[in-house]
């Protein structure tokens, strides 16, 4: 698991605890509750919800992630967050970058009916050994270069499936690198599932797979003849295929339980990812780190 996919999970909960397709739910307990007396407060399910055209979510985290992927050792990274929707295009984290929406939903009181598909364009920052290596014998491999990922997202998104509200998301994301780094493509299949839980929680669970080209896996796993003088490891020549399988698990809260009006959250992640094939048996993980990667993190969100 590398540094931008530990990004991605943290930021993507805050998106999802302030769609509008869980609003419904909470309108609908509320709605379902005796009216108040007259000179009683108004119910927070009448006050004008924050979802509309135009709406964010900024936030900040932090999180305890590999050094590089198939490290042991583990450091804190900031995890910043932008979300929303802008004129009808949905905008969503996907690590250190975003993914575009073409097809997003209108805002709605109450659960979507029906399937929907989700597309538009992917950016993605990959710096996996750019920076911040902790094992010195990694590091006098050299540095790599960051590399910037372009590619489209699309996704089916079916609603209602085990209650009302929740929702089942089947998708896949292609990117290539476009700054001559590893220039490589990578495919990203994803099954990703929501609900919320009860007032103010909701919980977001995914697995996904990450398959890459020839290209990505000799730039990140190979063990040159340079590289094996440099640091002691034995050479090895990386090539593609399936590179990670991966779950992870989020839950936030919002401090006011009601998703409706917007304003603060609070958000936390762990999850579980295993590299798999040349990933795994380079010696960078088999001899300096670990094929098993974790995540853990938490952040704070604030939607209007």
């Amino acid at each position: 698991m590398t540094r931008s996919f530990a990004l991605a999970p943290l930021a993507l909960v805050a998106c999802l605890a302030a769609t509008p397709a869980f609003a419904g739910e909470e309108e609908a307990e509320a709605e379902a509750q005796p009216a108040p007396a007259p000179a009683a407060a108004p119910s927070f399910a009448l006050a004008k919800p924050v979802f509309d055209e135009t709406w964010a979510t900024i936030g900040l985290g932090v999180g305890m992630v590999p050094s590089y992927a198939g490290s042991n050792d583990y450091i804190a990274f900031p995890l910043p967050l932008i979300a929303g929707r802008v004129g009808g295009v949905g905008i969503a984290p996907n690590g250190p970058g975003f993914v575009l929406d073409f097809n997003s939903p209108k805002p709605a009181m109450g659960p979507h009916k029906g399937a929907r598909i989700a597309f538009g364009p992917a950016f993605r920052f990959r710096n996996d050994r750019n920076n911040r290596i902790s094992d010195d014998v990694v590091a006098r491999a050299g540095k790599l270069d960051a590399a910037l990922e372009v590619g489209g997202n699309v996704a089916v998104s079916f609603p209602g499936v085990f209650k009302p509200f929740d929702q089942l998301s089947i998708g896949v994301q292609a990117r290539a690198d476009v700054l001559g780094a590893h220039d490589g493509l990578i495919i990203e299949p994803q099954v990703s599932y929501r609900a919320l839980l009860g007032k103010g929680f909701t919980l977001q669970a995914q697995a996904s797979a990450e398959f890459v080209d020839d290209n990505f896996a000799d730039y990140y796993f190979t063990v040159s003849p340079a590289q094996a003088s440099a640091t002691g490891l034995a050479q090895y020549r990386a090539d593609g295929g399936l590179n990670r399988v991966g779950t992870t698990a989020i839950l936030a809260y919002d401090l006011d339980r009601n998703p409706l009006n917007g304003g603060w959250s609070l958000t936390g992640v762990g999850g579980y990812s295993r590299l798999v094939g040349d990933s795994a048996d380079t010696p960078y993980t088999s001899v300096r780190g670990d094929a098993n990667q974790f995540i853990l993190g938490a952040g704070v969100a604030f939607t209007f």
